[in-house]
């Protein structure tokens, strides 16, 4: 069997000699070659993005809450004003009470401050300062009548000092509560009743707040597209609710590595492939091109948006997607397989087969496919350009050459 084997081997290879013998008789080199054709041309940049509302809205518990009453299930499309859902409210309601308790008293506080206290307060003060001032008045008789009995040598001087030191202390009385009544929330004190009011009036609008966002309700038309909670679940503040969003007008997010992005222009063409739906095809356009460069893993990339039309809301939210940007695209194109145009120093040429002979010409291209090149001058339309040598021989200009392939 081995025996065989080799045997059929030999006999190809021989076989093969022989035709390249036979082809290259006369000092020819066999070559593979192709006509420059017409045909469209298409250049394109493939990657992937993933799939999100164009205007989208969540809705996050305000506060640590119970999920009360859910109105909707996932996927309803709902209105404008439609019910979502609704939290127990019950811890709301006593703190908003409590707040304004608080607000109230804060209120009554900064009222004093601005007309120099309570009404008790203010009599309270008048009261004390008519009783001073009489008890000062009277200790400044007193102090003139022993001074009086002193200059007759009825009193001694420390009568008259000790006269003196009731007026002086009756004086300073006075001049306390004048000060106190001017003064009754100054400084320090004021600052800190206004500070109080300031706090009290924020609580009261938070839990007013938290009250008005207890009861969910859908912004705008849409489809309820998320809603990762159920009745009677406890969720903590900033937990999401329920995502809203019109599922026939989508974006896709996506990155282009930076040598691309040159060839982006917004308005190009995107179609858009998903892998739960094979065979189907969204169409879309570019919206936003880079404005900056981010380094993703080991790639330097751009990040793109592109429109998406999905008016049978097939597509959904949050799925990986493949996307492929048609940056230019030519109806009448003439064109070679990529293999045929090579390059050196920055110039790029063929090898076209004129009677038997390798001619290199300089050419100009234009748009590239995967495997096409667009030549826009340099050869014309059926020109005969070689591809490379059966015998692996590089092409040179002159070489004689029979075309054994097309």
């Amino acid at each position: 069997m081995n025996g065989r084997r080799w045997k059929v081997v030999g006999a190809v290879l021989v076989a093969a000699l022989l035709l390249v013998a036979f082809v290259s008789r006369g000092g020819e080199i066999p070559v593979r070659a192709e006509k420059a054709l017409r045909e469209p041309i298409v250049n394109t940049i493939s990657t992937n993005g993933k799939v999100e509302p164009l205007d989208n809205f969540e809705a996050h518990a305000p506060a640590p809450a119970t999920v009360k009453r859910l109105f909707v299930h996932e996927g309803d499309t709902v209105k404008a004003g439609q019910k979502i859902l609704r939290l127990d409210d019950a811890n709301a309601r006593a703190d908003a009470a409590r707040a304004l308790a608080r607000l109230k008293a804060a209120e009554a506080d900064l009222a004093a401050l601005k007309t120099g206290g309570t009404h008790e307060e203010v009599l309270d003060r008048q009261a004390g300062l008519v009783k001073a001032r009489a008890e000062r008045d009277s200790a400044q008789r007193n102090l003139q009548a022993m001074k009086e009995l002193q200059r007759r040598g009825a009193a001694s001087a420390a009568e008259v000092q000790e006269a003196d030191n009731r007026f002086s202390k009756a004086q300073a009385d006075v001049t306390a509560l004048e000060q106190k009544q001017s003064s009754r929330y100054s400084g320090p004190e004021a600052a800190k009743v206004m500070a109080q009011a300031g706090e009290a009036r924020a609580a009261y609008e938070a839990a007013q707040a938290l009250l008005k966002n207890a009861n969910v309700t859908a912004p705008r038309d849409g489809v309820a597209y998320s809603l990762p909670v159920r009745e009677g679940q406890y969720v903590n503040a900033g937990d999401l609710l329920v995502q809203i969003a019109d599922l026939k007008k989508l974006q896709v997010r996506a990155f282009v590595d930076e040598p691309e992005i040159g060839k982006l222009a917004t308005g190009q063409p995107v179609n858009m492939k998903w892998d739960a739906l094979p065979g189907r095809t969204w169409s879309g356009v570019l919206t936003r091109v880079p404005t900056t460069v981010t380094p993703r893993g080991t790639r330097t990339v751009g990040e793109i948006t592109v429109g998406v039309e999905n008016g049978d809301a097939k597509l959904l939210p949050n799925v990986n997607v493949s996307v492929t940007v048609t940056t230019a695209r030519h109806a009448n194109a003439l064109t070679l397989s990529r293999e045929a145009v090579h390059q050196e120093n920055g110039k790029r040429f063929v090898f076209e087969v004129v009677k038997d002979k390798l001619q290199r010409k300089d050419v100009e291209t234009g748009v590239m496919s995967l495997t096409r090149i667009e030549v826009t001058k340099g050869v014309g339309d059926g020109s005969q350009v070689a591809l490379g040598a059966v015998t692996g021989q590089a092409l040179k200009n002159g070489m004689e050459v029979r075309v054994i392939q097309r």
